[in-house]
This record gives structure tokens, C-alpha cells and sequence, in this order.
């Protein structure tokens, strides 16, 4: 005969404890399954080791406490050993759990599999914490309700895997309140799971617990179910920072990816029109030959030089001149296919550049098309009033085969546009053989060109000359003007009127502009070791001022090679320059006078700018435009010009300097309306750097003030 089981009861406190455990333990996995996923793979593995341990210790005490919610008329005790191993199964159970929530996708092979193993590890963590409670007699087991807690198991295991993959498709403000319902429900589930097995075991009413003297104590459920509640809400709080921080991770990723772009897109596109530059132009180029060489599509190249522009600006000012430009971008890309470049190549030049259809008749549609486009009246143009301007353009064609176009279709295409300019422009013509020449030309000096920045034998040699300063009322030398020069060697001294647009329209004058950054320093630091302290001011592009980050970076270079101190370097940009992208310019030029460069505006008078802008940006010195001085001694305009704009430099505490000082005449002016500096050919040409050496040595040691009679010993 069976022996009496006896009804077992449980303590509702204890309960209501081992079910706030099961849930916050789901809640607190909810959490990590989210954590495990974490792009970082030693940072997923380490939160994948400790949420096993968190969370299987949550299963286990919610187990553990469910445990010692059971009341019986005996003393009890759990054997520490099985014990042990019943905690191993829970942190078991929770790997599985997490390694499958780490998945991106969930299939159903995957929800069997994992539901199994969580199910089967969940059954085996409850029956060997309930094979810890040694009983003689021992437990006799009903196996319908053994299958039905396994069967709970199971399906509560199932069912957490799908809430995790669940809860990522929820939207974040939802996501939390989502997330505690589902632990709620799961907390259910396990407890359902657990009191189901407990409900299975038959306890004779004449057992005794050999584990009596094991694991015990009257407070044990309480101290377990806090020990756990403080582990699992360290976790919880640990999980929160870390997603707090790679939240803020991914939004400075986001900013930084946000930020590289938009800076590659600046870096290929003109800033004033948007469209392409020279550089992205050179890029497509390339691969269009690529293209040809391929499959042998023809390409073409359309160079539209705008007629008449410079009395545009002349005449309105530059902000007229911005207004134009913009205006004929809009125009040409209204005629432009998706598939075709537009780039604007210099101030005045666009280029078209034409894959697929590219047959002579089609061509000579296209320009006169672009013509048309061009002649439509152009209302609001700054400063013109009410009346409309009306524009034309000279446009160059050049075909290519697809044998690599290059630089020289774009030489082939600007040789034919020049040839439409000098026939009276607005109008288009084709490259023909007898323009060949000029191209040619401007080839060879491109090549040369190239071959003299990289340091070839037989390409000539790049030098700077030096143009001094003369403080006015010391009559001493104050500091020098770089200008480059170049000695060719079949061509002789090349104007830098004749390869600066050479280098301007082929892409060489960024590398061009470095070198003379770092000659210019290279010379100061010779002159430094000499005994000669001297300030050298250098002219730079506005393709360089487009290009802050490589400019700054040059100079940063260049003064930390030959450890110059940046306030013996001055840089000039025209007025021009500085006015045509002028928020552009002022961020540039901070970061500049941010290494300590002094800033100096050259051709004052000639941008249509005021002194009132020109005092936002970090300056301390402008050059009066040589137009103004060489009219000082035949013009009383010129005169009141002159004194009103050193007036108001000083004004703004900015020290100025007069450019083209040819005459003592002129200078006697300059003097007595109190001009800072002068510079020209009155005191001396511009010289290379070993005779400008002898020539300051010379005043120095001697010291003689600059008189009228040295002036001309030296520009003779």
C-alpha cells in the first residue's frame, strides 16, 4: 500500500517574492539580449559570459526561493553540492537563451532548437534543485504533471525567444513599456513552470530530509532573493549606461560619417555654384576614358568661356558677379542629361562634359542650345537695377576616342574657345588641326610644370624671388613678398602670368601653393640661422582657402619641418578672393590666424568689399591696390582714395601697406598721409633669396636709412 502523501503548501509571501524574481530576472534579460547584439565582438562576448551568470542566477533564486516557499513539518535542507549544479543548469539555460537572441533573423529551425535546449536545461536546473532536498523516503513523482512542467518549459522558453526578436521592431518609446509586459508574462510562465514541477512530487508524510544540515536557514529565501535582486539590478543598470553610451557612440559616428561627407562634397563641388570642380571633373574624365578604351564610345568635351564677365563685377560689384555665375549654372544644368558632368573650371569657364550621343550635328545642337539658354534675359541681378542682363559665351568642342582625353581635351576644347573669343565671341566652334599649337603649348608647360614640382633633371627649377617692405618712417627694412618664379630650361624665365592659369586650369596649383609653403619656410629658417630675422608674406589661391583642412595641415607641416615660428609668415588673398565665398573665407582664415599666421588683404580697392566687413575677419594688415598709387601725384581722387582707406585701416588698428611704388613722388605722399609700409620698384625688384640676403646684411651692418639716392642704386 502507498504510503500518505502529504498536500503541500506554500508560504504566499514567499511566492509573490520567487514571482517578482522570475519577472525581474525576464526584464533584466530582455534587456541583454540587446546588449549581446552589439557590433564590438569582445564587447558582445563579455556581456554574453556575465549576462549568463546575472541572468542564470536570477532563474535559479527565482527557483531557489520557490523552493523554500515550501512548507513542511520537517526541518529541511538542500545539499550544497546539487545545489551547485542546479545554479550551473540556470546559467546554462540563460547562455543558450542569449546566443540565440544574438541572432539577426529567427527561424523557425532555430525557435525549435533553442526552445528545446532552454526547455530541456530549464527542467534540469528544477529537478536536480528538487533532487537537493534528500527525503527517505525519497519523492515519488507524477509523471503527467513531470511532462506538463516540461511542456511548460518549453513553450515559456519558446516564447521568450520570440518576444526578444519581437521587441526589436517596436519603436523605442514603446519598446520599454513592451518590454515590461513581456517580462511580466514570462515571469508567469517560469513560476508556472516551476510550481507545476513542484505540484509533481509526492512527499510521504514519514519522510525525513537527510539534508537537514546542509544548506538552511530561516531568512535563507529572503537573503537569496535580495543577493539576486542586487546583482540583477547592477546588471540592469550597467546594461542602461552601456546603451546610453553606445547610443551616444552611434550619434557621434552618425555626426562624424555626416560630417566626412558633406567635407568629400565640398571637396568636389564649387562652393559658390554647387556644381562639379576641377577635381571631380579630372575623376570623371578618367573614367570616361576607361570607358572608351573599353568599348570605344566617343566622348566630348564642351568648354563654355562667358564673354564679357570681368565688367560684370566691374561694373555691380561681386555679389552681381556670384548672382551671374549662379544664374548660368542654373541655365546649363537645366540642359544637361543626368548622365552628363558640368563643372565649372575656372571664375568664367564651365565645361560640359557628354558620353553616348556624340555626333557633330548633335554637338552643334547642344551649343547653340547652351547659347540660347545664355542670351534669355537676366532680371535681379544685384546692382543693375531694373535692368536685365544679357549674356553670350565662346564655346570650344573637343571630341575624343576613347584613346584618353584628358588634359588635352580640355586644352583642345579651351584652344577652340579662344578662337570663337577672338572672332567676337558668342558663337561656338570645333577643334581643327591648326589650333593644335596653342594646345601643344599649354601641354608641354603643364607636363614642365609637373615635372619641375616633383624635382626632375631637365625640367627647369622653381624659385621664389623676394619683393622687401620698407617701414616708411624708419625708411628700414620690415619684411619681404614671396613671388614664385620659374627658370625653364628651353623656354627661359616663364611668366607667372603664362603657367599660373596653366597650373590653374590642369590641377597643379594645390601642389604648387605647398611648395611654395614649404620653400618660403625652409628660407626663413635659413635666414634664421644666418642672424637675420625677416617676415615673409605668400599669396594664396582661392583653391587653397577652398581647401582648409589640407591647407592648415600644409602649414602645419611645413612650420614644424624647419621650426619656424608661424608669426614670420604672413598671408595675402586678394580682396577679390576673400569676397568670393566670404563666410568661407572667414572660417578659413580663423583657422589660419589660429597657428599664429598674420592676415593681410592685397589689392584693396578692387573687390567691392568695406572696411566694415573686412573687420570680422582676424586681419591685421592691407596692401592699397598699385591703381591707386601710380595715380597719387596727377590725382586728387586718388589722393582722398588713399588717405580714407589708411584713415580707416588704422582705425581698425590695421597696419597698411602701399604696393607699386615706382616714383619718390608717390612715396612722399604715402609718407605724409602716414602709410605703414612701402613696397615696389622704387626700392628694390623683386631678387632671389641669396641677394636679398647681401642687400638686408648690407643695410643692417651699415646702417643706413633708405634714402632717395639707395632706392635707386637698388632697383637699377
Amino acid at each position: 500500500m502507498p504510503a500518505a502523501v502529504l498536500a503541500l503548501r506554500f508560504d504566499p509571501a514567499v511566492v509573490a517574492l520567487s514571482y517578482l524574481t522570475a519577472a525581474f530576472a525576464s526584464y533584466v534579460a530582455l534587456d541583454l539580449a540587446q546588449r549581446v547584439r552589439t557590433p564590438d565582438a569582445l564587447v558582445a562576448r563579455a556581456w554574453w559570459i556575465a549576462g549568463s551568470l546575472s541572468l542564470g542566477t536570477g532563474i535559479w533564486a527565482m527557483h531557489f526561493v520557490g523552493m523554500l516557499a515550501l512548507k513542511l513539518p520537517f526541518s529541511v535542507g538542500y545539499d550544497t553540492a546539487v545545489t551547485l549544479l542546479s545554479w550551473l543548469a540556470a546559467v546554462g539555460v540563460s547562455a543558450i537563451a542569449l546566443r540565440v537572441a544574438a541572432r539577426e533573423t529567427l527561424t523557425p529551425a532555430w525557435l525549435a532548437l533553442g526552445a528545446l535546449s532552454m526547455g530541456g536545461g530549464i527542467c534540469a536546473m528544477h529537478y536536480m534543485g528538487m533532487a537537493a532536498l534528500v527525503l527517505a523516503p525519497g519523492i515519488q513523482w507524477d509523471w503527467t504533471l513531470v511532462a506538463a512542467s516540461a511542456a511548460v518549459a518549453v513553450g515559456a522558453a519558446a516564447a521568450a525567444l520570440w518576444i526578444f526578436f519581437a521587441l526589436r521592431r517596436l519603436p523605442r518609446a514603446w519598446a520599454r513599456w513592451a518590454q515590461l509586459g513581456a517580462a511580466l508574462a514570462m515571469g508567469a510562465a517560469i513560476s508556472g513552470m516551476h510550481y507545476t514541477g513542484m505540484a509533481a512530487a509526492g512527499i510521504g508524510e514519514s519522510s525525513v530530509c537527510l539534508s537537514a544540515d546542509a544548506l538552511r536557514g530561516d531568512n535563507l529565501g529572503t537573503l537569496v532573493a535580495g543577493a539576486t535582486f542586487a546583482l540583477l539590478l547592477l546588471t540592469l543598470v550597467t546594461s542602461a549606461l552601456d546603451a546610453r553610451s553606445q547610443r551616444h557612440t552611434r550619434r557621434l559616428q552618425q555626426s562624424l560619417q555626416a560630417a566626412t561627407t558633406e567635407l568629400q562634397v565640398r571637396a568636389l563641388r564649387d562652393p559658390l555654384t554647387g556644381l562639379a570642380n576641377r577635381q571631380l571633373l579630372d575623376d570623371r574624365l578618367q573614367h570616361a576614358a576607361a570607358r572608351g578604351h573599353r568599348e570605344g564610345a566617343r566622348l566630348a568635351l564642351l568648354l563654355i568661356n562667358l564673354d564679357g564677365f570681368k565688367p560684370i563685377n566691374d561694373s555691380f560689384g561681386l555679389g552681381a558677379g556670384d548672382h551671374v555665375l549662379c544664374g548660368v549654372a542654373q541655365r546649363l544644368q537645366g540642359l544637361a542629361r543626368s548622365d552628363d558632368t558640368l563643372a565649372r573650371l575656372a571664375a568664367d569657364e564651365f565645361v560640359l562634359m557628354l558620353e553616348g550621343e556624340v555626333a557633330e550635328a548633335a554637338l552643334a545642337q547642344v551649343a547653340q542650345r547652351l547659347l540660347d539658354a545664355l542670351a534669355e534675359p537676366m532680371d535681379g541681378v544685384p546692382g543693375a537695377g531694373s535692368h536685365p542682363l544679357r549674356l553670350s559665351a565662346s564655346i570650344g568642342i573637343a571630341l575624343a576616342d576613347g584613346s584618353g582625353p584628358g588634359e588635352a581635351l580640355i586644352a583642345q576644347a579651351d584652344s577652340a574657345a579662344q578662337s570663337v573669343k577672338r572672332a567676337g565671341g558668342n558663337g561656338f566652334a570645333f577643334f581643327e588641326a591648326h589650333m593644335q599649337a596653342g594646345v601643344r603649348e599649354q601641354l608641354e608647360l603643364a607636363r614642365d610644370l609637373r615635372a619641375a614640382l616633383a624635382g626632375e633633371a631637365g625640367s627647369g627649377s622653381l624659385m621664389l624671388h623676394y619683393q622687401p617692405k620698407i617701414a616708411t618712417d624708419e625708411g628700414t627694412i620690415t619684411g619681404v613678398e614671396a613671388l614664385l618664379r620659374w627658370q625653364h630650361p628651353l623656354r627661359g624665365p616663364v611668366s607667372p602670368g603664362a603657367f599660373i592659369p596653366v597650373a590653374e586650369r590642369f590641377g597643379l596649383i594645390m601642389p604648387l601653393g605647398d611648395w611654395v609653403i614649404a620653400e618660403a619656410c625652409r628660407q626663413l629658417a635659413a635666414w634664421r640661422d644666418a642672424g637675420l630675422q625677416m617676415r615673409v608674406a605668400l599669396n594664396l589661391s582661392v583653391q587653397q582657402l577652398r581647401q582648409p583642412d589640407a591647407l592648415v595641415r600644409r602649414f602645419e607641416e611645413a612650420l614644424a619641418q624647419y621650426g619656424v615660428d608661424a608669426q614670420h609668415l604672413t598671408c595675402e588673398i586678394t580682396e577679390s578672393v576673400a569676397m568670393d565665398d566670404a563666410e568661407a573665407t572667414e572660417r578659413t582664415l580663423r583657422r589660419l590666424a589660429g597657428l599664429g599666421l598674420a592676415l593681410s588683404i592685397d589689392d584693396f580697392g578692387t573687390g567691392y568689399s568695406s572696411l566694415a566687413y573686412l573687420r570680422r575677419l582676424p586681419l591685421s594688415q592691407l596692401k592699397i591696390d598699385r591703381s591707386f598709387v601710380q595715380d597719387l601725384e596727377t590725382s586728387a581722387d586718388a589722393r582722398a582714395i588713399v588717405k580714407a582707406v589708411i584713415e580707416l585701416a588704422h582705425a581698425l588698428s590695421l597696419q597698411v601697406v602701399a604696393e607699386g611704388v615706382e616714383t619718390e613722388g608717390q612715396a612722399a605722399v604715402l609718407r605724409g598721409k602716414h602709410c605703414d609700409k612701402l613696397q615696389g620698384f622704387l626700392f628694390a625688384r623683386p631678387m632671389p633669396a641669396e641677394e636679398l640676403t647681401r642687400w638686408a646684411m648690407h643695410a643692417r651692418d651699415g646702417r643706413p636709412r633708405f634714402s632717395t639716392s639707395l632706392y635707386a642704386t637698388q632697383a637699377a
